[in-house]
């Protein structure tokens, strides 16, 4: 019994935790950017969310070096790495609904850091997703999607 209560309250503090890591990564305006702040450097921020990814059974697709492609054509960018993944299961049905949201599918979650240091995580809205391409017929999905992502980058906004 005493296990059975504990394993409630793990579960009850996970979910919590989920639904707020969702909720604090709103999409800031119209434009459907979701930013959340890292606690962490770049390069741990990225091997983190990666990590994640492959535990969770997601498919990673690549990891595109933004700031290195910019070096090797003569500018100068800050830290900028891009990120992209998916669960086809999921992100496909999207696409099924509307084939014009391939454009936003699979996840695309880019890695930034600011001029104070700071590094960022930030990815398009999928409320916002789901409104561009009038998909209204996707609902659960679009929420599973919301709470996976909010789940992937709440491992780095904590040491």
């Amino acid at each position: 019994m005493k296990s059975r209560i504990v394993d409630l309250c793990i579960s009850l503090l996970l979910i919590f935790l989920l639904i707020s890591a969702a909720s604090s990564a709103r999409a800031n305006s119209d434009d459907g950017i979701v930013r959340v702040k890292s606690v962490v450097p770049m390069s741990e921020a990225i091997t983190r969310i990666k990590a994640d990814v492959a535990r969770k059974g997601i498919k990673f697709f690549m990891e595109i070096d933004q700031s290195k492609l910019a070096a090797d054509a003569g500018i100068k960018l800050r830290p900028s790495t891009l990120l992209v993944f998916g669960n086809p299961p999921l992100g496909t049905q999207f696409i099924t609904s509307n084939p014009n949201a391939g454009l936003d599918w699979p996840v695309r979650l880019l890695l930034t850091q600011d001029d104070n240091g700071d590094v960022w995580a930030v990815w398009t809205d999928f409320e916002w997703i789901a409104r561009r391409h009038n998909i209204k017929d996707r609902v659960a999905q679009f929420k599973m999607a919301t709470m996976v992502v909010g789940s992937i980058t709440s491992t780095i906004t904590t040491k």
